[in-house]
This record gives C-alpha cells, structure tokens and sequence, in this order.
C-alpha cells in the first residue's frame, strides 16, 4: 500500500489537469443531445482503456453506459461495482456564475465547473485509485467494475433495463457509490437512506394563441392566472403540509430517539442554515425541523414556471398557456407511481373549466433505506476513519439516486454509500464545486476501501 500512497500523491498534479477536462465536456443529459453525450462518454472509454481497464460502451436508447473492469477478473475474489455518472444538471442561470460553468477554475482550494461534485470528480476518485494499483503492480483485493451512466439526472430509466439485459455479467457482492454528502471537511458520513423522487409538468391553455390584453383581457381566462390558484391548492401556505389526498400515504413517523440522533454529531443549527441559504426565514412542514424536513419528510416543489411573455419590456398579452414543472421527494415506503396517481387526481379536481389541462409525467425513483450494520458498512467505516481521522457520521439524505433500488432489485446487492461532496457544492445551481482536499481524500479513502472489504 505504501506504493500506491505514493503513486497517488505523485501523480496528483496530472489527476487534477485530467479531471480538469473531464468537467469541461458537458454532458447535459437533459437537452437530449446525444452527439454531446457520446462525446463525454468517448472520454472516459478512452481514459479507462489508457489505464489498462477492459472498457467498453454499450448504447441504449438513450446514452451510453460504460462498463469498465479490472483486467484480472476471477470467480475466486470478491466483486464490487463502482457507480457513477457522466452527466449533469444544465447549468443555467449562467449570470450567476463566477466563472463559465464548462470552463474549470481553481479558486482557493476548490474546482468550479458544472459536474465537479456531482458526480465526475467523486467517481474519478475511484478511477484514480484503481489506477494506482495497476500502474504500480500492486494486487487488487477484490475485482472491479465500473458502471458509470448518462441519464442520472433524468431518471436512470435505460440503465435499469441495461442491468437486466445484463444480469450475469454484472453479478457482484455489492456496490460502491459516491455520489453524497458528508456534513463538513471534518465529518465523513455514510449515507444509509435516500429520498425517492416523482416529477410531472402540468399544463394550462386557454386561447390558441396569444391574444391581446386590452381587446380580449377580462373577457378570458388568463392561464397564468389559472394555474397559479391552481398551483396554490396543492399546499397549505401556513403548515407547510400537502394537501394532496393519499400525499402521505405509507409514511413511517420516526421515534423520538431517532429523531433525536439526527440532530446529534455537530448538525448544523437552524440560524447558520438561514444564513447560509441567504433567505429571510426558514419555512416548512410544521412540527419538524429543517433537518427533518430535508431527509425524512417528502415535499412537493415547482421547480419551474412558464408562461407569457419573457424577453425584455413588456408585452401587454394574455397568454395562450401556461406550465408547471413539479417534483416531489419521497421518503421510504412511499410509491412514486401512486403519489403521481393522487396528485393528478388532485389536479383534475381542481382545475377550472376555462382552461384545459395536460399533465406529462416525468421521472420516477423509489425511496432507499438499509440498516447500517454489514460487514460492508464496518469495513467502510474502518478506512474512513484511517484516512478522515475521525469515524463517519451515519445519515439520511434528501436527494436521489434512481438506480440504487435497481441494484438491490436487479443484481441482489446493497449500494454503499459514501460521499466526497459537501452541503455547498450547489449541486443543481450556480457555481457549483469540489474541494480538492476531499477529491485526494477521496482517492486514498477508495483505495484503503478495497483492501477492507476482503477482510
């Protein structure tokens, strides 16, 4: 281990300048671009194959999937999948950028570019570590495999059906992933529960086209109107609380010493958080508290709103549609084809009769929650301890990752979930980032990772 140690502090400055043009391709998964798309993935098919993995692509009906293995695959050791994946979120606004979001900068210990985060410089970690024992001819405990994706941030729909096409050839004794948080520099964290995710885009029209305001005004509908009431009928604006019939339908409530232990081990207190965000207030579902609200409680978001006009100046119309982008989270055990279900149901209830309506469902993803206490979790408690000096905190997340529940229904496999990201890295938003002390963290951590796996 001493080699691979000094390969990886050697070679650092090359990691760096290679993650570097990693982020610079942008790989948007949801513009649908598939010839950006290839092009990201042809990067790492060609990094792999430069680090004497067996690398291949495998097309889907959307993008590629890499799938990456070490060269001395056999029967006899242990098998682990690292997960990962090659796109990213849009990077808009681009105003708030500091500097362009494809263009990597370091400032002050830290690399910002759209995708450094989340997720190519958490599973380049990995790659990083496994190249180190190669280049250095020390043995790998175990064999290794790389699924690394394009379609994360649109749902994972295509790399379900890829692991079930492939079943055999992806059979494994479990799966590492790094594509979380831990709360700070100081506080590593494995993450044992996930929120789930449901989207769908709600659509008003009323006119066939924009008309004018001062001719037909007041005589019409006004969808934006419309769908803002519409919109306004899906939550109560004192409590929080969704107002969708069935919204909560298998949500478990947590006992008192559950909740208690999640506010344990330094978390940060509401004040620093408000402070943080930059927000007047905090608001959410009452009787919980904002940790609460962010792990163990689903919500209900709009995350985008169109309708009318939108250049510069006015337009004095009334516009002819207007539209809702929604997503919720979900905690365990609720479905998200049946939330989908009653918020639609919802939906139609009340919505006005001026208006029609269309309602588009988007991506799906069932919640994730394992008991801590594997041989898998002891082992990767025992190298982050070594490397971060201190032992990881165990902890919820909000987010999601779709394909988790697919390893575990699939492939029969828990997913191992240990993150190098930090709660300010803006995944999803301007400025986004990766602090490098965590990414050579990162790489010492993967590497001391597979060695106590085989213990």
């Amino acid at each position: 281990m001493q080699k691979v140690h000094a390969y990886l502090k050697k070679e650092y400055p090359r990691f760096l300048e290679e993650l570097k043009e990693y982020v610079s391709l942008s790989g948007v998964s949801a513009r649908g671009d598939k010839q950006e798309m290839r092009k990201c993935a042809e990067w790492l098919l060609a990094h792999c194959r430069a680090l004497e993995l067996n690398a291949t692509l495998y097309q889907t009906d959307g993008n590629p999937v890499l799938v990456a293995t070490t060269k001395n695959n056999t029967a006899k050791k242990p098998h682990y999948i690292v997960y990962g994946h090659y796109d990213v979120q849009p990077p808009e606004p681009l105003e708030l950028w500091k500097s362009p979001p494809f263009t990597p900068t370091v400032r002050g210990g830290k690399l910002f570019a759209r995708g450094a985060s989340d997720n190519k410089g958490q599973h380049f970690a990995h790659l990083k570590a496994v190249e180190a024992y190669i280049k250095t001819c020390t043995p790998l405990p175990c064999d290794i495999t790389f699924v690394i994706e394009g379609e994360e941030e649109v749902g994972s729909s295509n790399l379900s059906l890829f692991l079930q096409k492939n079943k055999k050839m992806l059979a494994a004794d479990g799966v590492v992933i790094s594509d979380t948080n831990m709360p700070s520099l100081k506080t590593p964290a494995i993450t044992y529960a996930l929120r789930g995710i449901a989207a769908l885009e709600v659509t008003l029209r009323g006119s066939d086209r924009d008309v004018h305001s001062g001719s037909y005004g007041g005589s019409i509908e006004n969808p934006a109107f419309a769908l803002a009431h519409l919109l306004a009928t899906l939550r109560n604006k004192k409590t929080g609380k969704i107002l969708v019939r069935g919204f909560y339908d298998g949500v478990c409530v947590l006992t008192a010493k559950e909740r208690k232990a999640m506010h344990e081990g330094g978390a940060e207190d509401a004040e620093r958080y408000r402070a943080f965000l930059k927000v007047p207030c905090l608001f959410g579902e009452k009787g919980f508290s904002h940790i609460e609200h962010t792990t163990i409680r689903p919500t209900m978001e709009i995350n985008g709103l169109t309708s009318g006009y939108q250049g510069i100046g006015s337009k004095t119309i009334v516009p002819s549609c207007a539209s809702a982008k929604i997503t919720m989270r979900l905690v365990p055990h609720q479905e998200p084809q049946r939330v989908i279900t009653a918020v639609k149901k919802h939906l139609m209830a009340h919505c006005p009769k001026s208006v029609t309506m269309e309602i588009k469902s988007g991506h799906g993803a069932e919640p994730y929650l394992f008991e801590p206490n594997s041989g898998e979790v002891r082992a990767a408690e025992r190298a982050i301890k070594r490397v971060f000096g201190a032992p990881p905190r165990f902890i919820r997340e909000g987010g999601s990752i779709p394909v988790v529940t697919d390893f575990k229904k699939i492939l029969g496999v828990h997913s191992l979930l240990i993150g190098l990201a930090l709660p300010d890295d803006n995944a999803h938003s301007p400025n986004e980032k990766f602090e490098l002390a965590n990414f050579k963290r990162g790489m010492v951590l993967s590497a001391e990772l597979w060695k106590e796996l085989v213990l």
